[in-house]
């Protein structure tokens, strides 16, 4: 019976969002029927940014990590190029003997790589120099004969001097696969104990190794409940629907399912967010939407509002004007930045009023000739859009279309949450009372109750709709919540603390490090936070520039797929998801801090195995709220 630790599992391979090829699925046979039971293999592992195709570890012999190439050497005439001071560049030619560089893609250089990122990162107690003996870094070529890959990779080994110990720099070929004899792949295969590797090692690599939570979820259909499937599945009598309800209640959930199931149907669908990274959380939902056609991404336009009115004004040949009103506060288009963080009062009101009238009166003029009209439009966080925005947005549905609303008051962090009074919803073309969902399945059951009473205590009474726990799940989803009260001065260091020790803090469970996420309200202390982490060699994608020009690109990169830390304001990653969360509150005390604080609590993701969140608070006000949480301290 085969007993291996495989991550991902075996028979979740076929599903894998990056298909194995066939030349690794050939190795990893071999692998897996060769090694003894005691090696772990890790397919595809993030680490840190890199994704090699293997790696395998044993707590008391070593890490191996291997590159799989699927090259035909017979196909292109490969060689290398020697460079000075550099290693030699891989080259290919074609037919024709047009050449091209094929040194991003150097099986050399990335497990020379591999090898030292996971010395000096990742086993950092592995004793110098002799540490670097637990570490294998091979190459295989699954199609090419070892004599032809070796011939061709000679001079980059040499150059780093790997052909010094071979043993641990294995090239391998077709005939060594075939001869199904592991120590020719993988010479260390066979030793039973080494002096430079024991448990507490294979620790600290297990965190960066293990399938990350977003990826395994991310190959799970969406699975809802009677109310949420109804809601998916049909549509009002006029077309127009609104649906509230607390975090985690799987209102984004099920408008990401709506619009699968529309395209499905051959509708036309676009779907609308305030904030540019919650596009991409909505992505990864609707493709999970087992009713659907499987190409979500394709076939439905997703924008965030402002971007699908640069697109109106583009498409209509109107882009000159809208130019100009950006000339009216600016020399060149900036990013919406400023307008969200309230730091510029002229590009506020022309987010708020200018570019949505512009666009009105366009789409007005247009008489269906160049801007594209829909049928449905889907619009997710409702409050943090205005009600002109969303007249705006109904101009362009065609008649009997579909208009889809789903928000929560409660997360009110730009203020904009009472523009919708109930003379503003009948103007929006609404009617009846909204349909809700009130159970909130993604959150804890531990965190339901610590949000309930922190917006009891801190929010607005007049504007709060709580999550209800599910009946019986209580003691289903444990919860390490963890609070730290800290001053201004100290806020970075702890918060760059409270991320690199979340890992640790999960054993014996196993937390993978790019499922952890840190949240501040500010830019500056976000960078501040992941310059610390990166003198520390963790890497982070985030969303943290002091150009505002750049944020926008950052934010369009920001997804949860990235193999590192993520990083970002309490802002952007609203509608997200995530098992591991450290929470940085800022130092002032304010209405929207508040709103901001409760938003980010409620980014938590419930997991059977243990979910983990640690707020660090330089907010004197809420030390006693604070102290009802699991654990606390002040540092």
């Amino acid at each position: 019976m085969n007993t291996r630790f495989m991550s991902p599992p075996r028979n979740e391979l076929q599903h894998l969002r990056t298909p194995l090829r066939k030349g690794e699925l050939t190795v990893l046979d071999f692998f897996d029927s060769y090694l003894s039971q005691e090696w772990e293999i890790y397919v595809q592992p993030y680490l840190n940014g890199l994704r090699p195709d293997f790696v395998l570890l044993n707590p008391s012999v070593g890490i191996a990590v291997y590159e799989v190439k699927d090259w035909n050497l017979s196909a292109l005439q490969y060689h290398t190029r020697t460079r000075e001071g550099k290693t030699p560049e891989l080259i290919a030619s074609d037919m024709s003997g047009t050449e091209f560089s094929l040194q991003s893609e150097n099986p050399v250089e990335r497990v020379y790589r591999y090898k030292h990122e996971i010395y000096e990162l990742y086993c950092p107690r592995l004793k110098q120099k002799a540490g670097l003996s637990a570490i294998t870094a091979g190459v295989i070529f699954p199609f090419a004969k070892k004599e032809e890959v070796f011939y061709l990779l000679k001079p980059c080994y040499d150059f780093h001097k790997m052909n010094v110990t071979p043993q641990y720099h294995p090239i391998a070929g077709s005939d060594d696969i075939s001869s199904c004899q592991i120590t020719r792949v993988f010479p260390e295969a066979e030793r039973r104990h080494s002096q430079q590797m024991n448990e507490t090692l294979a620790k600290d690599l297990r965190n960066w190794l293990i399938e990350p939570d977003f990826a395994a979820t991310q190959r799970e259909p969406l699975e809802l409940d009677a109310n949420q499937r109804r809601y998916t599945s049909t549509r009002t009598q006029t077309g127009y629907r609104r649906l509230k309800g607390p975090a985690g209640s799987g209102k984004s959930v099920v408008l990401a399912a709506r619009a699968s199931q529309l395209v499905a149907e051959g509708k036309t669908v676009l779907v609308i967010t305030y904030n540019i990274t919650l596009l991409h959380y909505l992505m990864d939902v609707a493709v999970r939407w087992p009713h659907g056609n499987g190409n979500t991404r394709r076939d439905i336009t997703w924008l965030n509002f402002h971007s699908w009115c640069k697109r109106v004004c583009e498409e209509s040949d109107y882009y000159e004007e809208y130019r100009s009103l950006w000339r009216g506060c600016f020399e060149t288009e900036q990013d919406l930045f400023d307008a969200e963080m309230g730091g510029n009062a002229k590009a506020t009101e022309l987010l708020t009023d200018g570019i949505p009238t512009l666009v009105k009166g366009i789409v007005d003029r247009d008489n269906g000739r160049y801007v594209t009209k829909y049928d449905a439009i889907l619009v997710d966080e409702g409050q943090d859009m205005l009600p002109a925005w969303w007249n705006a947005l109904r101009k362009v549905c065609k008649p009997g279309g579909e208009m889809f609303l789903v928000a929560d008051a409660t997360q009110d962090i730009y203020d904009t949450a009472r523009s919708w009074t109930d003379e503003a919803m009948v103007g929006a073309g609404f009617s009846g009372e909204w349909a809700t969902l009130s159970v909130s399945y993604r959150l804890p059951p531990q965190v339901i109750d610590a949000t309930r009473y922190f917006a009891k205590q801190f929010l607005p009474s007049d504007n709060i709709d709580l999550p209800q726990n599910p009946q019986g799940e209580l003691s289903l989803y444990p919860c390490n919540m963890r609070w730290i009260q800290t001053t201004q001065e100290k806020a970075v260091a702890v918060s760059a603390e409270a991320i690199m020790e979340m890992a640790p803090l999960a054993d014996p469970d196993i937390l993978a490090i790019p499922d952890i996420t840190f949240l501040s309200p500010s830019q500056n202390i976000g960078l501040q936070v992941t310059e610390v982490l990166d003198a520390h060699n963790i890497k982070a994608v985030h969303t943290y520039s002091r150009d505002t020009r750049e944020l926008r690109r950052l934010k369009l990169g920001f997804f949860m797929g990235d193999a590192r830390v993520k990083a970002t304001t309490l802002h952007s990653f609203k509608g997200w998801e995530t098992r591991g969360l450290v929470v940085y509150t800022g130092h002032r005390l304010t209405p929207k801090t508040m709103a901001l604080i409760y938003t980010g609590l409620t980014r938590i993701k419930r997991h059977t195995k243990s979910s983990y969140i640690t707020v660090v608070s330089a907010l004197p006000e809420l030390a006693a709220y604070g102290k009802t949480w699991g654990h606390f301290e002040e540092r």
